[in-house]
């Protein structure tokens, strides 16, 4: 059996995949980290984790491979006591990707079909269709073209949208117009109607989408948020929807969550909030997909989705 601790900054989370370990994967002897508890586990290699508290690095002093249950690791990088050689290793996809490229089409069928009308019009017992944007004319652009943004970006393509992505390397998906890098940001957001983001949140695009980003789209342009909410300068976000330059804004993660209750995203009139739930891990599936890495790095055999700090991802 292998020795893993689970570390989260939620307890029912962790006891989630605990119940998950012992149901399907017998061959991992976990244990949730508990800073109360005597070091007795202090030679523990594996940990899987997900907003980890601080204090498992400084305890667990032989950590060298690090699982995150999720695609961002930014609050894996933050930790000061993670060793140096700890191999960080994030999940690719586990069950995200549908989810999120539902809840990509749930949300732009609403706006280009206008189904929000139909509510008014029951309401109003009105028996009226409402004029429709045909797909073909709004641009969708892919901020982040990793696992997740592919998926989404390939499947509004199959859905006729015309769909462009954005990346900091040079990305090849067939239908999809690619840019890439600082020289080519400025383009990609003149022609993108349709603004979702799914970047990882690294020091380059922390407050990525800020007042000078927003002001390159198109007039009424639509921002969707589905990477982190420290890619986005709240501030400026309102003042564009305010001002008329942007039409909506559709969120699902903010800088500060859950979000306070006296925030203006609350009460703003353009702003769709979503508590973070446009990708719900699939535990089980996330789980295997760990523990068959974890096999294989201790094999000494090559693993997918190893982060690289400097990059942040």
């Amino acid at each position: 059996m292998i020795p893993v601790v689970l570390a989260s900054e939620n307890s029912a989370a962790t006891q989630k995949w605990l119940n998950v370990i012992r149901q399907h994967f017998p061959d991992l002897d976990a244990h949730v980290f508990d800073p109360q508890a005597p070091n007795a586990h202090a030679e523990v290699r594996a940990a899987i984790v997900w907003k980890p508290p601080a204090a498992l690095f400084s305890r667990y002093r032989a950590l060298d491979l690090v699982f995150n249950m999720g695609a961002g690791v930014d609050a894996i990088l933050r930790q000061p006591d993670i060793p140096q050689t700890a191999r960080i290793i994030r999940l690719e996809d586990a069950g995200l990707a549908n989810p999120m490229t539902e809840y990509v089409v749930h949300y732009l069928s609403r706006i280009t079909r206008n189904f929000g009308v139909y509510e008014q019009h029951k309401k109003n017992r009105l028996w009226q269709g409402a004029e429709q944007t045909p797909v073909q004319n709004c641009t969708v652009g892919v901020m982040g073209l990793g696992v997740i943004g592919a998926r989404i970006a390939q499947a509004l393509s199959a859905l006729d949208y015309p769909v462009q992505g954005w990346s900091r390397s040079p990305k090849a998906l067939p239908g999809i117009k690619s840019f890439h890098g600082q020289a080519q940001f400025a383009s990609f957001l003149a022609s993108s109607q349709f603004l979702i983001n799914v970047l990882p949140l690294t020091d380059q695009t922390r407050d990525i989408l800020n007042r000078d980003s927003l002001g390159q789209l198109p007039e009424g342009a639509v921002l969707m948020n589905i990477g982190r909410g420290e890619h986005l300068v709240e501030s400026d976000l309102i003042s564009m929807l305010d001002k008329g330059h942007l039409s909506q804004a559709i969120l699902d993660v903010a800088r500060q969550e859950p979000l306070p209750a006296d925030h203006p995203f609350w009460t703003h009139p353009a702003i769709t909030l979503t508590p973070h739930i446009s990708g719900p891990t699939n535990h089980y599936l996330a789980i295997k997909q760990i523990r068959d890495k974890l096999h294989d790095a201790l094999q000494g055999k090559p693993v997918s989705g190893e982060v690289t700090p400097d990059s942040g991802y």
